[in-house]
């Protein structure tokens, strides 16, 4: 499965226009920690999303409410099946102008027909957001519902927007393998201290700097739980 949480555009609106005091320029300003991610290169993301997925797998896109109209159609134009957007109730209220959110969007995508594991889990997932730690980190609680939802012991997690690695920790503790990338080498570096704390098995854990790809290059941290070596 793939899933992943973009620094996606409107975050750069909602901080210019002083409506998220968390992503100010700052310490802990998202623009110290990563670039945001245009809108015009999503085509590209789920083009190479269903390239590396096999058939009959999921994929979870997290977003906010302006970000899911932009992103839908393209990934149905890739070739994904759009089933619904899952809600992230983060039982506080949180940035906004207009009725402040305390939710946020994570759309479920197919490849091919693949069977939820529990069809009795609710499409609101509930959980506290994260205070004081990575900029727009998820917490592991809400990775592992989709985790355990859309995978089997053993097989493999991937987040290419990986951030402070919230997703690999969910992957290590349900015995499932995680590939994540992300371009701050400071959170490479977070998320390779949360993986090996969540029993992560050194040997097989490791950073290395990606070809430059689009005008980027890719710091990736590959791991594998001690479940499934």
């Amino acid at each position: 499965m793939v899933v992943t949480d973009p620094p996606y555009e409107s975050l750069e609106k909602h901080r210019a226009v002083g409506t998220t005091t968390r992503l100010k320029h700052s310490k802990a300003s998202s623009n110290d920690w990563f670039s945001i991610f245009p809108n015009c290169r999503f085509e590209e993301l789920f083009a190479e999303v269903w390239r590396v997925l096999r058939k009959n797998t999921h994929f979870y896109l997290f977003c906010d409410q302006e970000t899911m109209f932009v992103a839908k159609p393209l990934a149905e134009a890739a070739g994904f099946k759009f089933w619904k957007p899952l809600v992230w109730d983060k039982r506080k209220i949180g940035m906004g102008y207009h009725y402040r959110a305390r939710y946020e969007f994570i759309l479920f995508f197919e490849k091919g027909k693949r069977k939820l594991n529990n069809l009795g889990v609710p499409d609101i997932i509930e959980a506290p957001r994260i205070y004081k730690g990575y900029p727009t980190e998820k917490p592991v609680e809400v990775a592992e519902v989709l985790v355990e939802q859309s995978s089997e012991p053993g097989e493999l997690v991937v987040d290419p927007f990986m951030g402070s690695g919230a997703f690999g920790v969910a992957a290590a503790n349900l015995g499932r393998g995680f590939a994540g990338a992300d371009l701050c080498s400071d959170a490479v570096g977070i998320a390779r201290s949360r993986l090996l704390g969540a029993a992560a098995i050194e040997a097989r854990l490791f950073s290395a700097v990606r070809p430059r790809i689009s005008g980027a290059s890719r710091a990736a941290d590959n791991i594998a739980p001690r479940e499934s070596a």
